[in-house]
């Protein structure tokens, strides 16, 4: 499986999207500083994931919320409760 996933940080409420094929190693090195681009925003919890069975598939989606604002626009819309409570 590969999964495309939101992250929010606790520090100061910023968003993160990738893609992995392991979810659990790769929150943990988020949150244990070992991504370049999130080392200084840790601590993460997850609030959204998607599980797909192609890679390819996954990488496009993450490309797309990277890339088109409308689509990660649309994405906060559906989860906008799941960042609240997260807090």
């Amino acid at each position: 499986m590969f999964y495309v996933y939101v992250l929010k940080s606790r520090k100061d409420a910023s968003l993160y999207v990738g893609y992995t094929n392991d979810l659990k190693r790769r929150f943990e090195e988020h949150n244990n500083g070992k991504s370049f681009a999130t080392k200084n925003k840790a601590p993460f919890e997850i609030v959204y994931y998607e599980a797909y069975q192609s890679k390819s598939d996954a990488k496009y989606r993450e490309t797309n919320l990277k890339r088109h604002s409308g689509a990660y626009t649309h994405l906060k819309k559906r989860i906008q409760n799941s960042l609240i409570e997260s807090m």
